[in-house]
């Protein structure tokens, strides 16, 4: 009952309730980003959601789009503002998906939405996480977060699909709230510690 009906139910309110309490942080985060990348605050980004179907992610822009000479884009890390090292930090860039959650295409907690060029790279045991809504935090969020290989981050995301409950969900949410508070598990800048995951696999050696 709870996954298939009161789940949603929760996102929607929680959700809303957040957006207006933390409307003031979030205008706030949105003048300075306005003004540290040249008008840009937002980041949008297409991903896949339940059952693989494409939506548009919304986060905080820590990032400018300052490029090369021969107008490449340069590495994240020169790119990343100081600004953007806080928002990373304190997870404030994840705020505007909660926007994402009232809409549907995501859930307060899930596994988290990864880029569309990965879909090609699962197993099908890893498929699973596509069968329910992407969460803002996971279980993989809470034990390691993007510290830890993708072949564990990925078995964290099965292992909370196939165990799916409120008690769960309520674990989950008050480790995420300890994780952003201590910055525990956190890469401001997770290329630095792991590969992409379409990188890894291509690889002869590996799954893929």
């Amino acid at each position: 009952m709870y996954k298939k009906y009161y789940k949603r139910v929760i996102d929607f309110i929680i959700s809303l309730i957040l957006i207006i309490l933390l409307s003031p942080l979030l205008i706030l985060a949105i003048i300075v980003l306005s003004i540290s990348n040249q008008g840009k605050p937002f980041f949008f980004q297409q991903r896949p959601g339940k059952n693989c179907k494409i939506f548009t992610i919304m986060k905080l822009k820590t990032m400018n789009d300052k490029k090369d000479d021969k107008g490449n884009l340069f590495p994240d890390e020169r790119r990343l503002t100081k600004v953007g090292v806080f928002i990373r930090k304190t997870s404030l860039d994840e705020i505007p998906q909660l926007i994402n959650v009232l809409k549907g295409d995501m859930s307060l907690i899930g596994p988290r939405p990864l880029l569309v060029s990965y879909l090609p790279f699962y197993v099908d045991e890893e498929r699973l996480r596509h069968s329910v809504r992407p969460g803002i935090t996971g279980l993989a969020q809470i034990n390691g977060r993007n510290t830890v290989s993708w072949d564990k981050r990925l078995a964290f995301d099965v292992e909370y699909v196939k165990n799916i409950s409120f008690k769960n969900d309520i674990f989950i949410v008050l480790n995420s709230i300890m994780v952003v508070l201590f910055s525990k598990g956190v890469s401001v800048d997770p290329t630095i510690l792991m590969k992409d995951l379409n990188e890894e696999r291509k690889h002869p050696d590996n799954k893929i």
